[in-house]
C-alpha cells in the first residue's frame, strides 16, 4: 500500500485510542505500521516473508513500542499472540487467499478483539456484509460475531504493484457473545456448509448432499422452523439458521425406532 489517502481511512477507521494494543497482519514494508505507532500504545506486527520481517527490525529497531513476529497467521496459536491482551484491535491489509481463515480466525478466537479494520478484495468484503438475499457462509460467519461495515472503497492504484482487482476496507465491530446462543458452534458451521455446498440450489438439496438425512427428513426439519423448501440458502436470516440447528440437534439427540 502507498496511497496515504487510504492509510489516513485505516487509521480514522481504526479509532485508535492511545492505551489502545494493535495486532497487524501483514506489515509488510512498514507504511500502515508507522502510522499505528503513532496511536497505539504497542502494536504486535504478524509478517510471514523472513526478509520482510528482518527489515521491520531493522528499521524500527529502537522503537520499544512494536514486537515483530514472523508467522504465518492462519497458523500461529493466537493465545501466542493476544492471550497477554485484556483488550486489542486487528488492523491488517490481508492478502486475498488468506483473507477468510485469518478473519475467522479471530472472530472465534476465546480472546477475541473489540474490533478489526481490514482491506479486504471487494468481492469479500461484499460478502462480510451481505444482507439476506445474496447472504454466504462467510456473511453468517461474519455476522454471527460482529457487524461489518464496508468503509470504503480502494483502488487497485493504492498498491504498488497494482492488483488486478478492487479492494474494501471493512470495519467489524465485534459482540462481547455471539448474536446466536449455540450449543455447539462447530454443529452449527456444519448446517450452514451443508446449507451452501449448492447455492443456487434450493436449500432442501444441499441440505440432503451434505447431511445424512433422507429426503424426507430434510423436508420435515425445514418445515419444523417454516422454512420454505424451495428457498434459496441465501434467503436465510441468522434467526433461522439458529432456529434450523436447534431443529437439526434435537432431531440428531432423538433416539431412532
Amino acid at each position: 500500500m502507498v496511497d496515504r489517502t487510504v492509510l489516513q481511512r485505516i487509521i480514522v477507521a481504526a479509532d485508535i485510542a492511545p492505551n489502545e494494543q494493535i495486532i497487524e497482519i501483514g506489515p509488510g514494508r512498514g507504511f500502515l505500521t508507522s502510522a499505528l505507532l503513532e496511536k497505539a500504545c504497542s502494536v504486535k506486527a504478524i509478517e510471514l516473508d523472513d526478509k520482510l520481517a528482518q527489515d521491520l527490525r531493522e528499521r524500527f529497531e529502537g522503537q520499544f513500542k512494536l514486537e515483530v513476529v514472523t508467522a504465518d497467521a492462519r497458523h500461529i496459536p493466537l493465545q501466542r499472540i493476544a492471550g497477554e491482551f485484556d483488550s486489542y484491535k486487528v488492523v491488517a491489509n490481508l492478502p486475498y487467499y488468506a483473507a477468510s481463515p485469518i478473519i475467522r480466525r479471530f472472530l472465534e478466537a476465546e480472546n477475541k478483539p473489540t474490533a478489526m479494520v481490514v482491506l479486504v478484495q471487494k468481492e469479500v468484503a461484499q460478502n462480510m456484509t451481505a444482507l439476506p438475499g445474496k447472504m454466504g457462509l462467510l456473511s453468517v460467519a461474519t455476522q454471527l460475531y460482529g457487524n461489518p461495515q464496508i468503509v470504503a472503497v480502494i483502488p487497485p492504484s493504492a498498491f504498488k504493484p497494482s492488483p488486478k482487482v478492487t479492494s474494501a476496507l471493512v470495519r467489524i465491530d465485534l459482540y462481547p457473545t455471539p448474536l446466536l446462543r449455540l450449543a455447539s458452534a462447530d454443529s452449527f458451521f456444519e448446517l450452514v456448509r451443508a446449507g451452501f455446498s449448492s447455492p443456487r440450489k434450493q436449500i432442501h438439496n444441499g441440505l440432503g448432499h451434505a447431511l445424512p438425512l433422507s429426503a424426507k427428513s430434510v423436508i420435515n426439519l425445514l418445515k419444523s422452523v417454516d422454512i420454505d423448501i424451495a428457498r434459496r440458502p441465501g434467503t436465510l436470516t441468522l434467526e433461522e439458521w439458529g432456529c434450523l440447528h436447534r431443529a437439526w440437534r434435537s432431531l440428531e439427540s432423538t433416539p431412532s425406532g
